[in-house]
C-alpha cells in the first residue's frame, strides 16, 4: 500500500509540474485592472510621443553611420527598409494583444494569456534585461556622443586614469552615462503626468531636428556616393566592392540585424496599460502611429547621410556632427548635436519609463519579489522599481561598451517579439466556445481535419489542438530555414560565383568548409556543400509555406475586438520567420550572454517564482478540494489491479 501511495504522489508531482508550465490567465482575469494603483493620465498624443521619443534616439543620430560604415554601405536604407518590416509585423501583433489586454506588462501579460505562465516568465525576464539594456545602451551612446563633439576629453582621461584591460567590459567606467541614468530615474520617480510633459518636450524638439537634418541634407546631395566604383575606395578604408551594396545582400541583412536596435521601444507603449485613458483604443493606435514616424525618419535620415558623404569615411560615434565638420556647417554642427542629445534624453526617458513596469507586473503575479510591486501612495508610481532598475541599469552602461549592449538588446526583444506572435495565433485558433469534436482515426481521417475537408467553422478542441501542432512546426521549421539561409549567405559571400579560378580559396578553406578531407580540391568541397545548402533551403522552405496553407484551412476564434491583425495567419507567420533569421544573424557571444542571463532567470523561477505565483495558488485553491479523491481514486486503481 506505501508503494501504491508513493506511486499515487508521484503521478501528482507530474501533473502539477505540467500545470506549472502551462497554465494560463484568462483574458478576463486581466480584462479591468485595479484602477486605484496607478493614475490613467496619458492620452493618444502622449503615448505616441512615448513610443516616438522611446525609440528615435541612439538609431536616429547613431545607427546610420554605424552600419554604413561597417556592415552595408549605402544600402543601409535597404537594412532599415527590413528592419521596419519586422517591427511592423510585430508591432501589428502588439496592438492586436493591447486590444485583448489593457494591463501593464507588455508582452510578459500577452504570453501569460496566450501560452502559459513558464513562456511569459522568461518573455518577462527577456523584457528586463531589453529595458536595462535599452536604457543603458542609450546612456552609452548619448555619452559617447557628447564625448565626441568635445573631441572625446572624458574618453582620454577615463582611458589614462582608470583603464579596465578585460575584453568583455568597456575601456574605461563611464561615470557620465552613470550619473545620467540615476538623474533620470529621480525624475520618473516624481511621477507620471510630470516625466511624460518632459518627455512630450523632448520629442517634439528631436522631430524638428529631424526635420532640419533632412531639409539641410537635400542641398547637398550627391547621387556619386550611392555609386562609388572599387577602384576610388581609398585601399586604407573598408569599402568592400563598392556601389550600392558593397558588401552584398549579407551586408544588408547583417546592417538589418543591428538596425533593428533602432526601432526597439515602441512597445514601450504597451506597458501602459493601466496609465493610458483609453487602453484598448488609444494604444493599438498609438503603436501604429509611431512606427509611421518613425519607419519615414530612419529611411530619410540614412538616405540623406550616405548620399551627402561616403560611407566609407563615416564617423561611428556622432556621424552627423563630423559630417557638417567636413563641410563647414558650424552653427548647424551644434544645432543638430543640441537635438541629437534631447533626442537621446526622450529614448532614455522612455526607456527607464517602461522597466519598473515591467517588474511591478511581474511581482504582482508572484514570479519576482513582492517589493517591486510597491507603489508609493502620494506620487502612485512604482518608486522602489524605478530606483533600482535605474541603479542596475546605470552600473551596466559604466561597465559594457555599445556594440555589445545594442546585440544583447536586439536577441531580448526579437524573442519577445518572436513570442508574442506566436500568441496572437494561439489565441486566434483558440477555442473560446468550449466545443468539442467526436475523436477520429486512421491516416486519411486525420489528413483530412488537417485540410480541414469538412469546412468546419467554429472553433473546437480538436481544431484548437491541430492549430497549436501546426504552430509549433513552423516555429521549429522557421528555426532550421533561418540558420540554413545563414550557412548559404556565408558561401554567397566568401565564394559568390562557384568560380574555380576566383582568388578567395584560401578565405573559403577557413570559413565555410568545415570538413575537406575527402574533398578533391577546396573548390568542390565548397560547391558540394553549397548545393546541399541550397537544396536544404528548397525543401524547408516549401514545409513552411505548406504548414502555412494549412494554418489558413483551419477556423478561427469568432472573438470581437477593438483592433485584429489583418491577414492571419500571414502577418504573424512572416513576422516569426523575421524575427528568428534576424537572431541567427547574431554573433556567437552574444548568445552566450543570453543564455547566463536566461540560466539566471530560470533559477529564480524554480526557487520563488513557481512557490508564489498567485496563478497558481488561485488554481491550487481550486483543486485542493478535489485532490484526496484523485489520490483515492489511484490507490483504488492499484488495489484493483494489483
Amino acid at each position: 500500500m506505501n508503494k501504491q501511495h508513493s506511486r499515487a504522489k508521484r503521478i501528482e508531482y507530474r501533473e502539477t509540474l505540467w500545470q506549472v508550465i502551462f497554465r494560463r490567465k484568462k483574458e478576463d482575469d486581466v480584462d479591468e485592472p485595479d484602477k486605484n494603483k496607478l493614475a490613467r493620465v496619458l492620452n493618444l498624443v502622449d503615448l505616441t510621443a512615448l513610443g516616438v521619443g522611446s525609440t528615435l534616439g541612439v538609431g536616429i543620430y547613431v545607427l546610420p553611420g554605424d552600419v554604413a560604415r561597417i556592415e552595408a554601405g549605402p544600402s543601409v536604407v535597404l537594412s532599415f527598409v527590413l528592419a521596419a518590416v519586422a517591427s511592423a509585423v510585430a508591432g501589428l501583433c502588439y496592438a492586436e494583444f493591447a486590444a485583448r489586454v489593457p494591463r501593464a506588462g507588455s508582452a510578459y501579460v500577452y504570453s501569460y494569456v496566450g501560452v502559459g505562465e513558464f513562456v511569459a516568465f522568461v518573455i518577462g525576464w527577456n523584457l528586463i534585461l531589453e529595458y536595462v539594456i535599452g536604457t543603458a545602451s542609450v546612456a552609452k551612446a548619448l555619452s559617447n556622443y557628447i564625448d565626441a563633439i568635445l573631441d572625446y576629453p572624458i574618453k582620454t582621461t577615463m582611458t589614462y586614469l582608470f583603464p579596465m584591460n578585460v575584453s568583455f567590459l568597456a575601456d574605461y567606467p563611464d561615470m557620465l552615462s552613470f550619473s545620467l541614468v540615476l538623474l533620470l530615474s529621480v525624475i520618473l520617480s516624481w511621477g507620471v503626468r510630470e516625466s511624460t510633459m518632459i518627455n512630450n518636450l523632448f520629442t517634439v524638439v528631436n522631430l524638428l531636428t529631424v526635420i532640419m537634418v533632412i531639409v539641410s541634407g537635400l542641398f547637398k546631395v550627391n547621387l556619386y556616393n550611392w555609386s562609388i566604383p572599387k577602384q576610388d575606395i581609398p585601399k586604407s578604408a573598408k569599402g568592400g566592392e563598392g556601389g550600392f551594396m558593397p558588401f552584398g545582400w549579407a551586408g544588408v541583412t547583417a546592417g538589418a540585424a543591428k538596425c533593428f536596435y533602432g526601432f526597439i521601444g515602441f512597445d514601450s507603449i504597451a506597458t501602459t496599460g493601466e496609465e493610458a485613458k483609453k487602453p484598448k483604443r488609444d494604444i493599438p493606435l498609438a503603436i501604429i502611429l509611431s512606427l509611421i514616424i518613425i519607419t519615414t525618419a530612419y529611411c530619410c535620415i540614412s538616405s540623406v547621410l550616405t548620399l551627402m558623404w561616403p560611407y566609407f569615411d563615416q564617423d561611428i560615434d556622432a556621424p552627423f556632427p563630423y559630417v557638417y565638420d567636413q563641410l563647414g556647417w558650424t552653427t548647424l554642427k551644434m544645432i543638430v548635436s543640441s537635438g541629437a542629445i534631447f533626442a537621446m534624453l526622450a529614448s532614455l526617458l522612455a526607456s527607464m519609463f517602461s522597466m519598473p513596469r515591467i517588474l511591478m507586473t511581474m511581482a504582482e503575479d508572484g514570479l519576482i519579489f513582492s517589493m517591486f510591486s510597491t507603489i508609493h501612495p502620494k506620487l502612485r508610481t512604482p518608486l522602489f522599481s524605478t530606483l533600482l532598475s535605474g541603479l542596475f541599469a546605470g552600473i551596466i552602461t559604466a561597465l559594457l561598451n555599445l556594440d555589445q549592449l545594442m546585440n544583447m538588446m536586439s536577441i531580448g526583444t526579437l524573442l519577445a517579439y518572436t513570442i508574442v506572435c506566436i500568441c496572437v495565433l494561439m489565441l486566434r485558433y483558440k477555442n473560446d466556445l468550449d466545443c468539442n469534436e467526436p475523436e477520429t482515426s486512421g491516416f486519411v481521417k486525420t489528413l483530412g481535419k488537417y485540410f480541414n475537408l469538412s469546412n468546419i467553422d467554429n472553433t473546437n478542441k480538436d481544431t484548437e489542438r491541430i492549430s497549436t501542432t501546426i504552430i509549433v512546426s513552423y516555429t521549429c521549421l522557421s528555426i532550421l530555414f533561418s540558420f540554413v539561409n545563414v550557412q548559404q549567405e556565408c558561401f554567397a559571400t566568401i565564394y559568390p560565383w562557384c568560380d574555380e579560378n576566383d582568388s578567395n580559396v584560401t578565405d573559403f578553406q577557413q570559413g565555410c568548409v568545415i570538413n575537406t578531407n575527402n574533398a578533391t580540391t577546396p573548390f568542390e568541397e565548397a560547391c558540394v556543400n553549397n548545393s546541399i545548402v541550397t537544396y536544404t533551403n528548397v525543401i524547408v522552405a516549401t514545409g513552411l509555406l505548406l504548414l502555412m496553407l494549412l494554418l489558413t484551412r483551419q477556423p478561427q476564434s469568432k472573438k470581437q475586438l477593438s483592433f485584429k491583425v489583418p491577414l492571419v495567419p500571414l502577418i504573424p507567420c512572416i513576422s516569426i520567420l523575421m524575427n528568428v533569421y534576424l537572431m541567427t544573424k547574431l554573433d556567437l557571444i552574444t548568445w552566450i550572454r543570453f543564455s547566463i542571463w536566461l540560466a539566471i532567470g530560470l533559477f529564480v523561477y524554480v526557487l520563488y517564482g513557481m512557490k508564489n505565483s498567485v496563478e497558481g495558488l488561485r488554481q491550487k485553491e481550486k483543486s485542493k478540494r478535489s485532490l484526496p479523491s484523485s489520490v483515492e481514486l489511484v490507490d483504488q486503481l492499484y488495489t484493483t489491479y494489483l
